[in-house]
């Protein structure tokens, strides 16, 4: 009997040695800001039946994580198949202003391969009937726009073709009290009853506020409402024919959008569900290897015969030789004003966490964190007194610890840092080295200019956002001060 890496070989094989025109479409379904809360991954107050069946006709990861936690510099990474600290590209929305950010000359956006191998290239909903308007890209690099030829596949005439579905995902549930209510309504004529929030299971270091549970609520409705957009997006590709021609993939930008989740990097912010279906993908089945999300981009180009460029940081993850990863980074940077340097590096059962900016805390001020009625909430918790003494230390000391080390398998939310328990210090000093390494091998390109920080919140303080200036001096003394 043949062996599965044999059978994946031949197909893949078959796969590069096919006519352009034959080879299969590649579609990536990208939702913002959600984890991995879908009943294929055990979450047990939604059903997710489109996401689901793609789990249970193909291949979920079940420790797949981004290499960055906010949109643009996760985005820019996922795109190319790089990290975004080798290109210069992960202070979140930089670039933006007078300064411009290129990519070194050896890096080449993924949509550009595809098409310059014959197949037709789109970024959209995946839906017909749309105003034609792309979908988002949030690079933060300069790029030709011309890499993508339509929103839609439709005018595709004979030619493979490569989209990428962007899904509203976490965001459909909004910021403020009236945009979840709003929102719980829409639920319910789409799809039946919202989600019930005294049923809801937040975090430990999360309190049982009543605005948090029905925000969480709704966010587990936004979940819903994403699947639902994948089925109709599947049902398309049936009535079309494109189904079992077509490699789908399913994930997500990064995590929640909440104050311990997206920006940071723990599995709140970096954990995300990953689920391939289609040529070349094994059927019902299920891998636990550690996954970077610039690995898509690199299975996706071998998917489709297309050769993996010299240099490319993702790995294909399908093919016959795959050495499975022992270790997967990430890395937070500067978001919009406000300034930090977070390193990670995780293996089979610890997270190692660098902050290069201990003095500062971890919910530094920030407008578009700030803005949000769950952490207004939380603030408003924290200046009456009233947090839980989890809540209080993770996300209000005034200070952070510089390292923080975590048995991420057995502490889920990774609330017990072990960094100074004399048991794990051989593990410390092993994680330690190995990001050392990293960093140095993958030629990290560390805290940006003040000349490039005062470029991009040129453009920032153009917006009437509150606090935003007050917001940038403070990060400026900070800087003069060494914190």
């Amino acid at each position: 009997m043949k062996t599965l890496a044999a059978i994946l070989s031949a197909c893949l094989i078959a796969c590069a040695t096919l006519p352009a025109e034959n080879r299969p479409n590649i579609l990536w379904f990208v939702a913002e800001d959600m984890s991995a809360h879908f009943s294929c991954y055990g979450e047990t107050l939604v059903r997710t039946p489109a996401v689901d069946r793609l789990a249970a006709e193909g291949t979920r990861f079940t420790k797949a994580y981004v290499t960055a936690p906010v949109c643009s510099a996760a985005r820019s990474a996922l795109i190319t198949g790089m990290y975004q600290t080798s290109i210069g590209a992960h202070h979140h929305r930089s670039g933006r202003g007078k300064l411009k950010i290129h990519l070194p000359e050896n890096v080449v956006p993924i949509p550009a391969l595809f098409q310059k191998a014959g197949y037709f290239t789109c970024i959209g909903s995946g839906m017909t009937g749309t105003d034609g308007a792309k979908g988002k890209t949030d690079y933060n690099f300069e790029w030709d726009k011309s890499v993508y030829d339509s929103h839609d596949w439709a005018g595709r005439g004979d030619r493979p073709f490569f989209i990428q579905v962007q899904l509203s995902g976490g965001k459909l549930r909004g910021n403020s009290h009236k945009q979840c209510r709003d929102f719980a309504r829409r639920t319910e004529r789409e799809l039946g009853p919202p989600t019930d929030p005294e049923k809801v299971s937040l975090p430990p270091y999360y309190p049982r506020d009543p605005f948090l549970l029905r925000d969480w609520a709704a966010y587990l409705d936004s979940v819903r409402m994403t699947d639902l957009h994948v089925s109709r997006v599947i049902k398309r590709l049936e009535a079309e024919g494109l189904f079992e021609k077509t490699l789908i993939v399913f994930m997500t930008d990064h995590g929640i959008s909440h104050a311990r989740g997206k920006q940071f990097l723990y599995d709140e912010g970096t954990r995300i569900p990953l689920v391939l279906r289609g040529p070349c993908v094994p059927r019902g089945s299920t891998r636990d290897d550690l996954i970077e999300h610039i690995d898509v981009a690199a299975l996706s180009l071998a998917v489709a015969g297309i050769p993996i460029p010299d240099g490319m940081q993702g790995r294909d993850i399908l093919a016959r030789d795959y050495q499975p990863r022992d270790t997967a980074f990430a890395a937070r940077d500067r978001c919009d004003e406000t300034v930090d340097r977070i390193r990670s590096v995780r293996a089979d059962r610890f997270l190692y966490i660098r902050n290069f900016h201990p003095d500062r805390p971890l919910l530094q001020p920030c407008v578009y964190k700030d803005g949000k009625e769950i952490v207004k909430a939380l603030r408003a918790a924290h200046d009456a007194g009233t947090l839980p003494d989890l809540c209080e230390n993770l996300l209000f000391c005034p200070s952070r610890p510089a390292e923080e080390l975590y048995e991420y398998t057995t502490d889920r939310f990774q609330v017990n840092n072990l960094a100074a328990a004399p048991e794990h210090q051989a593990t410390l000093k092993d994680l330690r080295a190995r990001l050392d390494q990293w960093m140095a091998e993958t030629k990290d390109r560390g805290p940006e200019s003040m000349d490039m920080y005062d470029s991009d919140m040129a453009v920032f303080l153009k917006e009437p956002y509150p606090k935003l200036g007050e917001n940038i001096a403070l990060m400026k003394r900070w800087a003069a001060e060494g914190k």
